[in-house]
């Protein structure tokens, strides 16, 4: 389990990493939603792999893969947002919005600037991250070895 914890923190990152690096030419909603959804695939599909191999055919195995593959793919886009504040106005100014608005990354996650509701590709990305990690796993697991 440590070892999945492990790939995501690092896919996470490399995500973070990315959004970080190309903020201001991704300005369209579909790049950046593609962009989020393809990350929490690869990340369910890398620690669904690890899991899949390591916890064999354990139910337990898959579902905390699954968590641990849902909260990368959170993860990933919300430590994002707290470096491109510090880099576009100071690291003063993001710490007092998060003294002061310590979910902000979160609230900033779940909610669409676009439509000011829900942001219902959040919600499939976590969906799509623990639904790859735990298919992944179920079928690395289950695969049959010669005797």
């Amino acid at each position: 389990m440590f070892l999945g914890w492990l790939v995501s923190f690092v896919v996470s990152v490399l995500y973070t990493g990315l959004v970080f690096a190309t903020y201001k030419q991704i300005t369209t909603t579909t790049a950046s939603n593609t962009l989020y959804l393809a990350h929490a695939l690869l990340n369910g599909a890398v620690v669904g792999a690890l899991i899949g191999k390591v916890g064999r055919d354990s139910n337990g195995a898959r579902i905390g893969g699954a968590v641990i593959a849902a909260l990368g793919a959170f993860f990933g886009y919300a430590n994002a947002l707290p470096l491109i504040l510090a880099k576009e106005q100071s690291f003063m100014a993001l710490k007092n919005l998060l003294e002061y608005e310590p979910f902000f990354p979160a609230k900033a996650w779940w909610h669409s600037e676009a439509t000011g509701g829900v942001d219902w590709f959040s919600v499939l990305g976590l969906v799509l991250a623990a639904a790859a990690a735990w298919g992944v796993a179920y079928l690395v697991g289950n695969k049959r070895r010669p005797a």
